[in-house]
């Protein structure tokens, strides 16, 4: 009978996450983007991981309350509803972007995406060899990557245009990427001088996935910094033992631990400036979600959150609703009725509120460096005098 359910969960899941949804634009905008194209992790995956699982060990994606606030069957997204990838694609007037892993039909129309939940930008094997466990998954950046280069020849073919007008017609999204290397060592109890010494190697990373997909054609890369890892709900229940000092006494994050995201964050601005200078041809933005996410706990009613919006909306245990083990989607554990009053969703992920709000503020606010350009004729983005670092 479990077996039977199971099979029936998983086929109405495939389903979902198969159909094409094409999202009409509220207001008439010249878009310059006919297609995007996706890489990163849980952050931006729409449905790879849950794909990848097994039917008899479906993910907590799998399961409500995920998807209850907008897909309403769990499409595998790790949120309450929607994505920033999501809105971005309702802005352009594109389909919702559909997983690659598992699809019958991929094409440039209905846009790519490779992001699955776990992945890493450096290999899984490498960071075996430093010691850092990755049981989520192997499907690394370069894994993505590859996938994407192997499947790209049969992808051009089915269409009268150039390959690389196509690749160049596309928002190619590289991430979030490189939050799990951080994730992985931080909860396996690693120091924070080891933890930095993977930077470098991260940055490395992205910027040569940005530089391979230039030469097949790219020409527009949104990339994400990290997130403000000191105020989810996850981090400040792993270091719960911080001292009361130790904590923002605004905010309630933990200082040193979004200090580490921003370090992360200075090294991949000045790795981007320096793609920027040597292919000038090309649109290379900066997606500051740290610093979007990070208003949302300084002024959080000004955006429509509780005061003091740490916990979890899906958890169980402690001051941040979140416990290890007993987290979001697994039987018993319970949901706020109000997710769009919460800026955490299940202590690693955001809720489709937070989410919606960074999509707006990378679009049409000031969170995109250099800014998004929807004047049209042309690309977006084309003024050259800025720096990411501003």
């Amino acid at each position: 009978m479990a077996s039977t359910l199971r099979k029936k969960l998983i086929s109405t899941f495939l389903f979902l996450l198969s159909s094409t949804v094409i999202v009409a634009s509220s207001e008439p905008r010249c878009h310059p983007y006919k297609s995007i194209i996706s890489f990163g992790d849980s952050i931006a995956d729409t449905g790879n991981y849950l794909r990848l699982s097994d039917v008899n060990h479906l993910p907590q994606a799998a399961f409500l309350p995920y998807g209850e606030t907008f897909f309403h069957p769990p499409s595998g997204r790790y949120s309450d509803g929607r994505l920033i990838i999501d809105f971005i694609a309702e802005f352009l007037g594109l389909p919702y972007v559909p997983p690659y892993f598992g699809s019958q039909n991929v094409s440039f129309d209905q846009g790519i995406n490779f992001a699955v939940y776990g992945a890493t930008a450096l290999d899984r094997a490498f960071l075996m060899e430093k010691g850092i466990e990755s049981d989520f998954t192997n499907v690394s950046l370069s894994v993505q990557l590859n996938t994407f280069k192997q499947i790209l020849p049969n992808l051009c073919a089915s269409s009268s245009r150039d390959c690389r007008d196509l690749l160049g017609d596309s928002l190619i999204l590289m991430g979030e990427i490189g939050g799990n290397d951080y994730n992985y060592p931080f909860f396996e109890g690693k120091s924070i001088n080891e933890i930095k010494e993977l930077v470098p190697l991260i940055i490395k990373a992205i910027s040569s996935a940005i530089v391979d997909l230039i030469d097949l054609g790219g020409k527009t890369f949104l990339v994400p910094g990290n997130f403000p890892i000191g105020c989810s709900a996850s981090y400040l229940t792993l270091f719960h033992n911080a001292k009361e000092e130790e904590h923002d006494p605004f905010t309630g994050c933990i200082p040193w631990l979004n200090e580490f995201g921003e370090y992360h964050n200075d090294q991949l601005k000045t790795e981007l400036n320096r793609l920027q200078k040597l292919y000038p041809h090309v649109n290379i933005i900066y997606a500051d979600y740290y610093n979007s996410i990070h208003t949302f706990f300084q002024e959080p009613t000004k955006y429509g959150f509780k005061n003091r919006p740490l916990a979890a909306c899906c958890g169980f245990g402690g001051e941040y609703n979140f416990t290890v083990n007993e987290e979001c989607g697994y039987g018993g554990v319970n949901y706020c009725q109000n997710p769009s009053e919460y800026v955490n969703w299940d202590g690693y992920h955001l809720t489709e509120a937070a989410y919606g709000k960074i999509a707006h503020g990378l679009l049409k606010g000031p969170y995109a460096t250099p800014a998004f350009d929807w004047s049209c004729p042309g690309s977006a983005s084309v003024d050259r005098v800025y720096s990411f670092s501003s």
